[in-house]
């Protein structure tokens, strides 16, 4: 999850390289030590997207920066899962541009999105549910396979040894993510949190240079979110990778977020640092509410 590039091999690092130790032990919530961001490696710029009659996002701008943690934030309805499915190619806006480190698009297209190294997670979680932990998040190594569909059938020769590799790296990510005990689980038996990381798991499977993230704790009670929490800042601090985050959670947010961008009703009416976005009158007024 290099930052440089999609890593392979020897490139990759952090938990998730063969032989290194799994996650363990609990962290702070709030990243403590300071961090290197970097240049900007997505900038959306003037996208407005309509239904009909219905403008979901009007005039949107804003960028994400290497290494950071962007938040977007907003209520039910200001357009933010829209302005997801925009950057990953799921809606195709009638005007503005999207660039990623230095191609600029009018439409993103998902699988060149993911080719790229851009990975999602959903609102609504969309796992086969009938399939196991693994299984579910080997499905996030199709893009890695390199053998063709009747060698992988057969599991012979090079496909045999290519599949072992995959499911070894899967097989980190499941320590990564303390799941190990539910590896060969079906997920539909899992508690909801659970699932939610085999989700996680999943877009990690892709050794994303970025990742979207739909509401990542919703549905979630404080223990969960805390640990939801740290594995966001822990795949941001340990393995470089850019993070654009969904979250209605607003002590999240602020917690762990390096900028946040506030939309209502389909416009940004917010930009900056989360000190800065707590103290700007009309996000107050649009979603934090004027208790606050």
């Amino acid at each position: 999850m290099s930052a440089a590039g999609p890593p392979t091999g020897a490139q990759h690092h952090g938990a998730l390289h063969e032989g290194t130790p799994a996650r363990t032990g609990a962290r702070p919530v709030t990243a403590a030590t300071p961090k290197t961001i970097g240049d900007v490696v997505l900038e959306v710029k003037n996208i407005s997207l309509a239904f009909g009659g219905v403008k979901a996002l009007t005039d949107i701008s804003f960028d994400v920066r290497e290494h950071e943690i962007r938040a977007i934030i907003g209520p039910n309805g200001a357009g933010k899962s829209s302005m997801l499915n925009c950057i990953n190619g799921v809606y195709t806006p009638q005007r503005g541009t999207i660039s990623f480190k230095g191609q600029t698009f009018s439409h993103m297209d998902s699988h060149q999105v993911a080719t790229m190294g851009i990975a999602r997670t959903f609102q609504n979680l969309a796992l086969f549910k009938g399939m196991s932990v693994i299984d579910n998040i080997m499905t996030g190594r199709n893009l890695r396979i390199k053998s063709n569909l009747l060698l992988q059938a057969l599991r012979i020769g090079p496909a045999q040894r290519e599949e072992i590799r995959h499911r070894e790296f899967v097989e980190h990510i499941i320590d990564f993510l303390q799941i190990q005990a539910h590896r060969k689980t079906a997920v539909g038996q899992l508690p909801y949190g659970l699932q939610k990381r085999v989700d996680l798991g999943r877009a990690l499977a892709m050794e994303p240079q970025m990742l979207l993230l739909d509401e990542p704790m919703a549905g979630m009670n404080m223990e969960e979110k805390q640990d939801m929490s740290r594995f966001v800042l822990d795949i941001n601090d340990e393995f470089g990778t850019t993070v654009v985050l969904i979250e209605h959670d607003m002590g999240v947010v602020m917690d762990i977020s390096d900028r946040v961008v506030v939309l209502d009703y389909g416009k940004k009416i917010g930009d900056g640092t989360p000190e800065q976005v707590r103290n700007n009158p009309d996000v107050i007024s649009a979603y934090l509410g004027t208790s606050h």
